[in-house]
């Protein structure tokens, strides 16, 4: 509800929240809130008295700049019904207006008489209590007030801030009956407020004039008592014409800075401050009360003639009214107070008088000394006023340069990682201890796992606690966060962009007595303020960051909390930028490790142990394979696609297939290498069709792909532009295989070339990826040789080896992604292999046949005597009528696996298998073959041909 057409307020929804039912989305936010804290604070909406004090300077700077306001407001409003009323940052009434006078007679003295308390712990709902606790233009209508006294009135009030802390010093509040509602009255209460800021501010200029003209009268009265000018032997002069001696804009920087520090303490100093080029200039800050008794500190620049302007302004001989002119010139050019006054109204003619007045300020000393007195005695020494001001208003000053350097410095510290919790800790840390002296940041479990959260109320976990001590009294991180309705952090939950909480340690504010207990550690803890911000960044909440103050005896003020939005509103971005790149990078991880073999086939040629490491910046595009192939042999196989991210993780994926697919075929390694060359050829063709979509091309790939015969104990193993494979001998010795480089694939049109390695039993084949052995830190052949030393323990399994590769050679922190194959081979022995050469005479067919009988016989295999002889008798039968000499059959006992009946010849040409017609005499073997055996089929040699058939031994 609300109001519609300026008449309607929520009654309805007010009675059903004071019988405890739920009105969320049919009352403002802020009007809600006000009414859960007033409820929590145990007040009655039947309460009609309110604190009374006549302990108010009614003669305050705040009275004092609003009156001529409420004087304009009362004579605009003369004759309605208006109520005007001012209140100080405590809720208390200083001032009440009437449009129409009689109405002070008329109303009861709560609404009419001064002294009354109005902050919202007192009085509930309402315009004065709701702007401070907002802090912010706020307007209640009717029955959006908690107290029943107020449900016929409406009323708009906005805090008045002081323009040099930004603190709230009032409230301006009109108050009218719910007919009297105008669209005007919000803006016109802005503005009276604005004006009034606009006075307090000229009140401070007033003062600062004052001090000004005290030290220029005391300049002039001690000048007077020279000779003459010519007989001084101290110069004043503006800082600006200090430039064209040598004095450029940062060093006045530099002498404003420091001057700025002096002036917050009012007591006399010297400073020596270091400029460029090795120079150095003192500064004096001598402390002066102006006639109407304001105290400030006046900081004057020394220069000796040994420093590089003095020469120049020596030259000249200046008399006083010429001294004076060359002042006025030079603080005219100068912003002697910048720091407050920079975007007031009041700010050029302050600024004004302060040029007028510096004129005749050049040509004296302070506090009534000579220039000789001023300057030590030195003669020739140049001197400069630089600064006038209050202690307060320097404090400020100060406060207000070191929220830009910090603001400065959060820019290269949050968001130095792609890390969502390393984000947020850099957030903290940042802020401690010169914001805040603790900091707390809680983030749903979606936004860690790189998502958005659906409901980060429900999903809130305790991400970060740091502060000035370690006992921080708050939750500890990994603590699910449940927040109770009217908290501050709910508030920024629903939308709030700041909430600002400033006396936590004298009342206790209402949202804290639902978890008193733990309030009360952490009040013991001297909090006593403490700035709630939301995380928000492209729309998305992601956390809350709650800054406390504990050790700074000065609360949180407006600044501050702005500061804090800023702060957040950095690593909000950093932290989105982080959860962005979480979320992609485990896409990616969940895709490669998709791709990457899940699990280890079975095959007895070696003993196999692997492990993969993605980097830290990206997945990238590494990758591993073991591939069984006919005749007991196995496939080893690395790989490496460059770039990272998910195009890489799916190139790596269609290159693994096409490889796995090529190795079926039974190619030969340098073979296998120039289908993968000439597949990455046309995905780069692929890729630069689609260029226009914004697709990144393919640069290329590195491989290794090796094949192993425990029959022969040969290594077959060809490379295209990747780290050799190192070999461990049974003897400890570690050597890296020399095999011909080969281009990285994706070039096209280069052949690559194959090696053979004899590897006795027991030996270890160890293939990787450059990102074991490479990095942009890293020596390559440092790491080779870490690499070797940590292989050489022959005794270790490869998954210990692998272990043992990891611990002593990858890096702690991966720039690459990681893959590491570790193969341990084994032999067939000699006597479960049987070897048959024979010329090509069909009438040879039976002998094989009996031979191979004797020899499953001499295995234990009989049971597969009868398929063995058909198997062969087929295959060898095929050899001889079709192939070409020399054929050779040999079996092959896999202990424990299979059966492997091979027929070799020197022909090249393929069989087929095919489905024979009832009609046809031939053509019947192959189908046979593969009834009979549980694979078969066909690889070629330098020699020509072999076919081969599995039988599992599980199968008898």
């Amino acid at each position: 509800m609300g109001v519609t057409g300026g008449q309607i307020s929520p009654v309805r929804s007010r009675e059903r929240f004071l019988l405890g039912e739920s009105v969320e989305g049919s009352v403002r936010g802020p009007i809600l809130n006000s009414w859960r804290r007033s409820r929590m604070l145990g007040l009655s909406p039947e309460q009609t008295d309110l604190p009374y004090t006549d302990d108010f300077d009614p003669d305050s700077r705040l009275v004092r700049a609003a009156v001529p306001v409420l004087d304009q407001l009362q004579s605009r409003f003369s004759g309605s019904q208006m109520n005007i009323s001012l209140a100080d940052g405590n809720g208390t009434v200083l001032q009440r207006r009437f449009g129409e006078p009689a109405l002070a007679g008329r109303l009861a003295p709560i609404q009419s008489v001064p002294g009354f308390v109005f902050a919202e712990r007192y009085a509930g709902t309402n315009g004065i209590g709701l702007a401070l606790a907002e802090r912010r233009l706020c307007q209640v209508y009717g029955a959006e007030h908690f107290a029943e006294r107020s449900q016929s009135n409406a009323c708009s009030a906005t805090p008045i801030r002081d323009q040099f802390s930004g603190h709230v010093v009032g409230v301006l509040c009109f108050g009218y009956p719910r007919s009297y509602e105008d669209p005007v009255l919000p803006v016109l209460v802005r503005r009276a407020a604005e004006s009034i800021e606009r006075r307090l501010m000229e009140q401070s200029s007033a003062r600062e004039r004052a001090l000004l003209r005290t030290y220029l009268d005391a300049r002039l009265r001690a000048h007077a008592g020279e000779a003459s000018a010519e007989a001084a032997d101290g110069r004043l002069i503006g800082l600006d014409d200090l430039t064209d001696g040598g004095l450029d804009l940062q060093d006045q920087m530099v002498l404003k800075a420091k001057a700025t520090e002096l002036i917050c303490n009012p007591q006399r100093a010297a400073v020596e401050v270091s400029l460029s080029h090795g120079r150095g200039v003192t500064l004096l800050s001598s402390p002066v009360t102006s006639l109407s008794g304001v105290e400030g500190v006046v900081v004057e620049a020394v220069l000796t003639a040994d420093s590089p302007p003095a020469h120049h302004l020596a030259a000249s001989k200046p008399t006083a009214s010429a001294l004076g002119a060359l002042a006025l010139a030079a603080t005219e050019r100068a912003e002697s107070l910048p720091w407050h006054l920079a975007e007031t109204p009041a700010a050029g003619r302050a600024a004004a008088g302060r040029a007028e007045a510096s004129g005749a300020a050049e040509a004296s000393a302070p506090g009534g000394g000579s220039p000789r007195d001023a300057a030590g005695g030195a003669p020739g020494t140049v001197r400069g006023l630089v600064l006038v001001g209050e202690p307060e208003v320097g404090k400020y000053a100060v406060a207000a340069r070191r929220r830009l350097e910090l603001l400065a410095e959060a820019s290269t510290r949050i968001g130095t990682t792609l890390d969502v919790s390393r984000t947020a800790w850099e957030l903290a840390e940042t802020a401690v201890p010169r914001l805040a002296d603790y900091v707390t940041v809680d983030l749903p479990g979606a936004v860690l796992r790189g998502e958005e959260s659906a409901d980060p109320q429900a999903d809130l976990h305790r991400t970060v606690v740091h502060g000035i001590r370690d006992d921080c009294p708050f939750y500890p991180v990994g603590h699910q966060v449940r927040l109770d309705p009217g908290t501050p952090h709910m508030r920024c939950l629903e939308g709030e962009p700041a909430v600002l909480e400033t006396d936590l340690q004298d009342t206790t504010p209402a949202w804290m007595l639902p978890g008193l207990e733990h309030a009360r550690g952490i009040l013991a803890h001297d909090v006593h303020s403490m700035i709630c911000v939301p995380l928000l960044a492209r729309g998305v909440l992601l956390g809350i960051a709650t800054f406390y103050r504990a050790q700074d005896p000065a609360p949180f003020g407006e600044d501050d909390s702005r500061l804090a939005q800023e702060l957040a509103a950095r690593a909000a971005l950093c932290i989105d930028n982080a959860r962005r790149y979480t979320r992609e990078h485990t896409l990616a991880l969940a895709l490669q490790r998709s791709l990457l073999p899940r699990g280890l086939p079975e095959q007895g040629a070696v003993e196999v142990a692997h492990h993969y490491q993605p980097a830290e910046s990206g997945v990238g595009g590494d990758w591993f394979d073991v591939i069984p192939l006919s005749g007991t042999r196995v496939a080893l196989l690395v790989g490496d696609v460059v770039g990272h991210g998910l195009h890489a993780a799916a190139t790596m994926g269609r290159l693994r297939i096409a490889a796995r697919n090529f190795a079926e075929l039974e190619l030969a390694p340098d073979e296998l290498l120039t289908h993968l060359d000439n597949l990455l050829v046309r995905l780069d063709r692929e890729e630069e069709d689609a260029s226009a979509t914004g697709s990144d091309g393919i640069v290329g790939a590195t491989c290794l792909y090796a094949v192993y015969d425990p029959t022969s104990q040969v290594c077959t193993m060809a490379r295209a532009g990747h780290p050799p494979p190192a070999l461990v001998h049974p003897d400890g010795s570690v050597t890296f295989a020399d095999l011909p480089a080969g281009p990285p694939l994706g070039l096209g049109g280069l052949p690559f070339e194959t090696a053979e390695v004899h590897l006795p039993e027991h030996s270890t084949l160890v293939l990787y990826t450059d990102g074991l052995v490479e990095g942009r830190d890293r020596d390559i052949e440092v790491s080779l040789d870490q690499l070797r030393h940590a292989l050489a323990r022959p005794d270790r399994t490869p998954q210990d080896t692998c272990r043992a590769v990891i611990e002593a050679v990858a890096p702690e922190h991966p720039d690459d992604d990681i893959a590491l194959l570790v193969a341990r081979t084994r032999t067939v022995p000699a006597d479960r292999i049987a070897t048959w050469d024979l010329p090509p005479d069909p009438s040879l067919v039976s002998d094989i046949r009996g031979a191979a009988t004797r020899q499953l016989a001499a295995w234990g295999l009989d049971e597969l005597a009868f398929a063995a002889e058909l198997m062969l008798s087929e295959l060898v039968t095929n050899a001889v009528r079709y192939g070409s000499e020399p054929i050779q059959v040999r079996l092959i006992h896999d202990h424990d696996r299979a059966l492997i009946c091979e027929v070799a010849d020197g022909s090249n040409t393929a069989p087929h298998l095919r489905r024979a017609a009832s009609t046809d005499e031939g053509g019947r073997g192959l189908f046979l073959v593969a009834q009979l055996s549980q694979a078969w089929g066909a690889r070629y040699t330098t020699r020509g041909k072999v076919i081969w058939a599995e039988c599992a031994l599980d199968a008898a």
